[in-house]
């Protein structure tokens, strides 16, 4: 992004790192094999755990230490957001807005973050995903290991709820004065807001299809297309000046959705097994039927 001219952005809608895997090891292909393979050899389909891969804070006695230990974490993971925040506070025009996706538990931290970075807080949108996995301990099994006789009076309690949503981070740039000469200086600031069906966008977005695989992507965590382009819609104004960045592509849903609304985009990304799927993608060069879904 250092790269990059002052105020050309018009948005950015993007999925950086969780804090899932901040410490220790890095989101790439070879992590990547590696969780597959264990969660093979263990019979589990999980291969994003909510610990920081790294951190010591797996397992444990939640002590003073622990619990610090947890704090330096978070603000580790915020002082990180920071810092590509300001950079990209300085690359986006006056009004543009920023949507962010982050876990349930840490994306008060992003949006602290880009706040300070300059950022200005508009909402926090849903994204319903089609099914969530249970975790935490389950105390009931927990009892039965240790031998209690009345473990089924704890049948049912959990240590967390399941987890079927992910957040998404709504900020903006300042306006330059207010909406309207916003929008007239740097086409930037409003929210499309008509639905599928006529009715009024709301911020919860669900009963959205998935895509289907494709066999080169061994990106785990893809976004379905039909939600980036959602996105794009809401919070991409279609004009001749319009720039959409992703500084974090991954597997490049985000630029994909950006080019099929044939908008300019830019995405920058560091894995470079990543490039190859996301130019890949890019090929595509005629936009599939839409599928819409309530929102």
């Amino acid at each position: 992004m250092k790269q990059l001219p002052d105020q050309i952005a018009t948005a950015c809608i993007t999925d950086p790192p969780y804090n899932y895997e901040f410490i220790g090891h890095k989101w790439n292909s070879s992590e990547i094999e590696r969780r597959l393979e264990k969660a093979k050899d263990s019979g589990s389909s999980t291969l994003v755990k909510n610990i920081p891969y790294g951190s010591g804070l797996a397992g444990g006695v939640r002590n003073k230490q622990w619990y610090q230990r947890n704090r330096d974490n978070i603000l580790e993971y915020e002082e990180w957001c920071y810092k590509w925040g300001n950079e990209l506070f300085r690359i986006c025009k006056p009004g543009a807005t920023i949507a962010v996706f982050n876990s349930t538990r840490t994306v008060a931290h992003v949006q602290v973050a880009l706040e300070k970075a300059g950022f200005y807080a508009r909402d926090i949108v849903v994204y319903r995903r089609s099914s969530g996995i249970p975790k935490g301990v389950n105390m009931e099994k927990q009892l039965e290991k240790k031998g209690y006789d009345r473990s089924s009076d704890w049948s049912g309690w959990h240590s967390c709820l399941r987890n079927e949503w992910e957040a998404i981070a709504i900020l903006q740039k300042p306006l330059d004065k207010n909406y309207l000469e916003t929008l007239m200086a740097h086409g930037t600031g409003l929210f499309y807001t008509e639905t599928y069906g006529g009715g009024f966008q709301s911020n919860i977005l669900e009963n959205i299809p998935r895509d289907k695989s494709e066999s080169f992507n061994v990106h785990c965590t893809v976004k379905p297309l039909a939600l980036m382009e959602r996105l794009i819609e809401i919070f991409v104004p279609k004009h001749s000046e319009s720039l959409v960045i992703d500084p974090f592509a991954g597997s490049g849903t985000t630029l994909l959705a950006a080019k099929l609304a044939n908008l300019p985009y830019i995405g920058m990304e560091i894995v470079p097994e990543y490039i190859d799927i996301i130019e890949r993608r890019l090929l595509v060069s005629e936009k599939q039927e839409k599928l819409p879904f309530s929102a």
